[in-house]
């Protein structure tokens, strides 16, 4: 099993990891990092994690994992994208996030959206690799739900008739982007142990 460090400040990615991870046991979880933070500077969800996750591991002198997530809405030509967090402004506020999206969606019927989900592994040592996952969706008309964090409110998922915020945290785990992100992940790990 390997020990790997999470590098994140955001408590809802940070409970995300925990329910994903106990089912994958050639991870091992050690530390967390919960106030690290990175400024942002890159340009695609993967330059973001790879920065994050190469900040902590030099930092740490160990293997790290960080992601860079968010929300890729068609009809906005894929915003709010990297800025998904700080969508509202400079401050990370869900609600501000959500409401400025629907009034932005308003009168719009293709509402197709995606959250995306990149995962960058750095060993000191070794060049950053990153894993990318995606879930489907559609952007709802009003906030439903009560699990979650970010936009999960208003992201629907057509062949469940639910929001992401409707799903119980294992609900979530099963079909998330991250997860399909880490099970990328772990499969690049499991190849390496083998």
């Amino acid at each position: 099993m390997k020990d790997i460090v999470i590098a994140t400040g955001n408590q809802g990615k940070i409970n995300d990891f925990k329910h994903i991870f106990p089912e994958h046991n050639v991870i091992g979880i050690t530390t967390l990092l919960p106030d690290f933070d990175v400024e942002e500077t890159g340009t695609t969800f993967e330059e973001n994690a790879a920065l994050k996750a190469e900040a902590a591991s030099h930092l740490l002198g160990k293997t790290v994992i960080a992601d860079d997530s968010g929300l890729s809405v068609d009809s906005l030509n894929g915003a709010p994208g990297i800025y998904s967090a700080r969508y509202a402004g400079t401050e990370k506020d869900d609600a501000a996030n959500i409401k400025l999206l629907l009034k932005n969606l308003q009168g719009e019927s293709e509402r197709a959206a995606r959250f995306v989900c990149v995962i960058a592994l750095s060993e000191p040592g070794h060049p950053t690799q990153t894993f990318r996952g995606e879930v489907e969706g559609v952007i709802a008309e009003e906030e439903r739900g009560e699990h979650g964090f970010g936009y999960d409110p208003i992201f629907y998922l057509p062949e469940r008739d639910q929001t992401m915020a409707e799903l119980v945290s294992e609900e979530k785990a099963e079909i998330s982007h991250r997860r399909k992100a880490i099970d990328k992940l772990t499969e690049y790990l499991e190849g390496q142990t083998s």
